[in-house]
């Protein structure tokens, strides 16, 4: 090959010029990345090793060992902090398998808020660089790339509440009903973290029928679950800036203003329409039932514990907790459901084409389109799989389609509230909600930051069209 002497000087410092094909940063660059493959598996792999552990005879109160499906459904649901169970949790599980429950639960809670927060960190790392600048500096808490930091802030936090809340609820079972130090202790750490992981399981075989009255054990479990159900993000800026308003972001501004919204709507229709419902809150005082309508909203924020029969509860009462089930809690936080900011982004979206607008303005700043579409998109996949699997349910069972909607919806928000039908489906059944509750458990997050990360840009546009819509 020839060139002439000026060419030849340019081809050689295009050659030197190029990075090579073994170039670290290329290689990084173009490197095939799988986080939501590789925090599956982990998830199956922690499953099935929780799963042969409770199958060990030493993992049962009883003789032998526990079921292949029982263990199976008992261990996805702790890693998936659902709550749903197919066996009494104090009288089947021996002490070792509570222990493992207890594991998996806090390995589930965990899991769910690092990944979700270092997905986050993935997304922001592939918007341009004024892009990057402006998320860094509306953050205001992590390096774009200190994932480190990232999951020691995360079990720092979770360690500090959970620690709180056991010692207060240790000191009420220890001081309040008279029960031995190190069964209350037991008491009060297990709780706490079934509270802060939003998992729902409970020591109790009526769950917290009999404390359904008293402040001093509710509400403790219900500050956890709701600093839970907020989501790391929120707490860091919540822990830095909680003066500051202005200085929070929109996330923090929807999960803040939802959750409050939600919280108190939900309190305000379950006890009206559960008022005079003798099997209920007949009974109770005026403030007994103001705490247990405030229970029982915060656990539709996918926890799970219940004071009173869920199942002596009106439909009307079902109806609206499915509502709130499905929406759950903060992102990259133990709540489940399709999260509080994207039902608040759909909510915006709507009030805008009513007011024949052209941008979605939240809070003083302009939604992005693409969060629309996402929006979107993992709303209407989650309305897909729970009714896909309440149909498969309802020709597979005998149970009435609000009872079983009910459980579906309850398995796919990861909530872990029961009309009391799951020990009664058939084996077929409770193999449908195993999947549901994996699903649903990492499913949204892995989706939206899938939307968020494969956004792709055509060279091209088509001519438009409208169809007619309504």
């Amino acid at each position: 090959m020839s060139f002439p002497s000026g060419d030849l000087q340019v081809y050689v410092e295009r050659v030197r010029l190029r990075p090579s094909a073994a170039s670290p940063r290329i290689s990084a660059r173009h490197r095939p990345l799988r986080p939501a493959r590789t925090v599956f598996a982990a998830f199956a792999i922690a499953g099935i090793l929780g799963t042969l552990l409770l199958m060990l005879p030493v993992a049962r109160a009883g003789p032998g060992g526990a079921s292949a499906l029982d263990a199976l459904f008992t261990a996805t649901s702790a890693l998936c902090v659902t709550g749903l169970v197919t066996v009494d949790t104090p009288v089947y599980w021996s002490g070792f398998g509570q222990v493992v429950i207890l594991a998996l639960i806090q390995i589930g809670g965990f899991g769910v808020m690092t990944f979700a927060s270092v997905v986050g960190l993935a997304v922001v790392r592939r918007l341009s660089f004024r892009s990057k600048l402006r998320a860094a500096t509306e953050a205001k808490s992590l390096g774009l790339n200190d994932v480190r930091s990232l999951v020691l802030g995360v079990v720092r936090i979770s360690l500090v509440v959970e620690a709180t809340v056991a010692v207060v609820l240790t000191l009420r079972f220890a001081l309040g009903y008279d029960i031995a130090l190190p069964r209350a202790a037991w008491l009060g750490i297990f709780h706490a973290v079934s509270a802060f992981n939003n998992a729902g399981f409970a020591l109790f075989s009526d769950s917290l029928t009999r404390y359904a009255t008293d402040a001093w054990i509710c509400l403790p479990l219900c500050a956890a679950i709701v600093i839970g159900g907020l989501g790391f993000p929120v707490i860091m800026q919540l822990r830095r800036h909680l003066r500051v308003a202005r200085l929070w972001t929109m996330n923090t501004r929807l999960v803040l203003f939802g959750t409050g919204v939600l919280l108190l709507g939900g309190t305000v229709f379950i006890t009206l329409v559960e008022w005079r419902n003798p099997q209920t809150l007949g009974a109770m005082a005026w403030h007994d039932k103001l705490l247990v309508g405030f229970f029982h909203s915060v656990q539709t924020r996918t926890a799970g514990f219940n004071s009173v029969d869920i199942g002596a509860m009106d439909s009307a009462t079902w109806l609206g907790m499915n509502v709130l089930m499905f929406i759950g809690g903060g992102p990259a936080g133990t709540a489940g459901g399709i999260k509080v900011t994207t039902f608040a982004v759909l909510l915006f979206i709507i009030v805008t084409e009513i007011r024949g607008e052209t941008a979605v303005n939240v809070f003083g700043k302009r939604l992005s389109r693409s969060v629309h579409r996402q929006a979107i998109a993992v709303s209407l996949t989650a309305v897909a799989l729970v009714v896909g699997s309440t149909m498969v349910l309802m020709l597979v069972t005998e149970f009435t389609l609000d009872e079983v909607l009910f459980e579906v919806v309850s398995a796919f928000a990861t909530v872990g509230l029961s009309t009391g039908i799951t020990a009664d489906l058939p084996p077929v059944g409770q193999l449908v909600l195993v999947p549901l509750m994996f699903i649903g458990r990492l499913g949204p997050i892995t989706f939206a930051s899938a939307l968020a990360l494969r956004e792709r840009r055509r060279a091209y546009e088509l001519p438009k069209e409208r169809p007619i819509i309504g």
